[in-house]
């Protein structure tokens, strides 16, 4: 039945026209990705209703729920980019290996970072950019995210296996869920419970809860093709190397996201809690489109994964082309709204006139070049999903490391809140530009790979 089950995965994702292939699959992983975005938008809306220093806590911990990702995603996409590829060449031990060490190994590193979190929380918080007025907010919320760490890790590395091996409507099913739960619990626990942001933490945690035990039960059921059993678990070092080289590039791409987000909230909070709130908000608005474009390239990521596996170079360039054509035409409508409603969609979250008017600004800077992640992303999950490491590395340390940290740190020294409004706005320009080398790069490697496997095949 698994076998049969396998067979017909393999022939899905080899055989079937990419531009129904991968909306097939992107849509429920965009609706995925959209639905983890809303648990920090659902935070940050009903927080905001506390005041502009709880509203800008949910900014400051948000570094640290990137920390967390960094983990999950770096175990789940480098296991999920393997399990593709060995599911491709029809390995499927192999790819059992993969999802079962990750999986064990999210749970590990996710309790270290409760502990030490805990251990440390004053310490960390003031780290992540928090003032005194906000630190009371700020430990509050910090200290029920990191109790659900272990499960949050582990559900990336479940959410990515699924969806590596082509079962992305079920990953939104799970992942729905838990957002759902995540809006109805969040006034109980904020305003009917009294709890504050600790209340919107514990709804949070909950509801990732209630997604890690659907997750799982899919795999105790053994619903798909790839399994989880710790009977599976590596014993090699080089298996966990494998896993994290090729989750690397989004180790950098969301560990930097946190040190991004540290950086702007320590350079906002020179102009007051009112920046802090305002660029935390604008900050979820962009995360929450961009999103959209995370998903599509998420569906995209098993198509390119499993034809390069199986030889089938020429679905893995056109695929590519029909991602960066696809989520071009979605972001430039997306950027449109942000850009032409940006005062009353900042409102939304706070109605504070401060607040709105440094949100605007930096919100219509940032919408200018958003379109530009269809070509960043796609880019980026090309070159990690045929292993292309070292490439997917530098690509994914662009825009949050080599390009905005250095910008955020200059800018506001000759331009003050200027600079820190229009900062991601140039790393995203100048990262679109350096991924185009990479991509001629690839692509003519991926004529002259073509040409041999015709010849071999001849």
């Amino acid at each position: 039945m698994n076998s049969a089950h396998s067979d017909s995965q393999f022939l899905n994702m080899t055989t079937k026209p990419v531009s129904h292939l991968i909306p097939s699959l992107a849509i429920p992983t965009v609706i995925s990705m959209l639905v983890s975005a809303i648990y920090n938008m659902a935070d940050t809306f009903f927080v905001s209703r506390l005041g502009k220093s709880a509203s800008a806590a949910v900014g400051i911990v948000f570094s640290l729920m990137a920390i967390i990702q960094a983990v999950g995603f770096t175990l789940g996409m480098g296991a999920g980019s393997l399990i593709s590829r060995k599911l491709g060449e029809k390995d499927k031990n192999a790819a059992d290996k993969y999802a079962s060490s990750a999986f064990f190994a999210a749970l590990a590193f996710g309790l270290c970072l409760t502990i030490f979190g805990l251990r440390f929380l004053d310490q960390l918080v003031k780290a992540l950019g928090s003032t005194q007025t906000i630190l009371p907010y700020s430990k509050a919320y910090a200290r029920w995210i990191l109790l659900g760490a272990p499960f949050m890790c582990a559900c990336f590395v479940m959410n990515n296996t699924l969806r590596s091996e082509g079962h992305a409507a079920f990953s939104m099913v799970a992942l729905t869920s838990g957002g759902l739960l995540n809006l109805a619990l969040d006034p109980l626990f904020i305003f009917t419970f009294h709890m504050g942001t600790a209340g919107a933490a514990i709804a949070t945690v909950i509801s990732q809860l209630v997604s890690f035990v659907i997750f799982l039960q899919f795999f105790l059921r053994k619903r798909g093709t790839v399994q989880i059993k710790i009977s599976c678990v590596s014993r090699s070092l080089r298996d966990y190397y494998s896993i994290i080289t090729n989750g690397f590039p989004s180790l950098c791409r969301q560990g930097l996201a946190s040190v991004a987000t540290i950086l702007l909230n320590n350079g906002a909070s020179l102009y007051g809690d009112a920046a802090i709130a305002a660029m935390s908000i604008t900050t979820r608005i962009i995360m929450f489109v961009a999103s959209i474009m995370i998903g599509i390239g998420q569906g995209y990521t098993p198509v390119s994964g499993y034809n390069y596996g199986a030889k089938k170079f020429s679905r893995v360039r056109e695929a590519y082309w029909f991602t960066v054509k696809l989520g071009f035409i979605v972001l430039v409508i997306c950027s449109a709204v942000l850009f032409i409603f940006a005062p009353q969609i900042i409102s939304f979250f706070l109605d504070d006139k401060e607040v709105i008017q440094i949100g605007s600004i930096a919100l219509r800077c940032q919408s200018c070049t958003l379109p530009l992640h269809s070509f960043i992303i796609s880019t980026n999950m090309l070159m990690q999903s045929t292993g292309k490491r070292v490439q997917a590395t530098f690509l994914s340390c662009n825009r949050q490391g080599v390009y905005f940290i250095p910008l955020i740190v200059i800018l506001p020294l000759f331009y003050k809140l200027t600079g820190v409004e229009i900062s991601q706005a140039i790393a995203d320009a100048l990262s679109a530009v350096t991924a185009v080398p990479y991509i001629i790069w690839f692509l003519k490697k991926l004529k002259e790979q073509e040409s041999m496997q015709a010849v071999s095949d001849n």
